[in-house]
């Protein structure tokens, strides 16, 4: 069985020192945490995979196509394969579960 600590989670990313960290990867999905610090900027390009974010913590909007909508705890959003979507105005840290269908390919 796999099971992930959010704790540990995020501060194997955090060692890491990138925004996002991966922790499962199968041919069908992968998923990883992302972190973006109050006041910081979003740099990721549109996804050749679905993708589902999951708000751990934090406060901030995103803006997915021409949409955007505040974000929190318990939001989850869904941005369609290609769609040009980032986070921004982020009040709070947000702490983010992220999972790609399928796995995200590899840059």
């Amino acid at each position: 069985m796999n099971a992930f600590e959010m704790a540990r989670l995020l501060t194997e990313r955090q060692r890491s020192g990138r925004l996002y960290h991966e922790f499962l990867r199968v041919p069908a999905l992968s998923a990883g945490v992302y972190v973006l610090p109050a006041g910081g900027t979003d740099p990721q390009k549109p996804h050749s995979e679905d993708e589902v974010y999951y708000v751990v913590g934090g406060r901030g909007s995103i803006r997915v196509g021409d949409e955007d909508r505040a974000v929190e705890a318990g939001t989850v959003v869904f941005v369609p394969a290609g769609i040009a979507h980032h986070f921004h105005t982020i009040t709070e840290e947000l702490q983010l579960f992220v999972f790609f269908a399928p796995a995200e390919r590899m840059s």
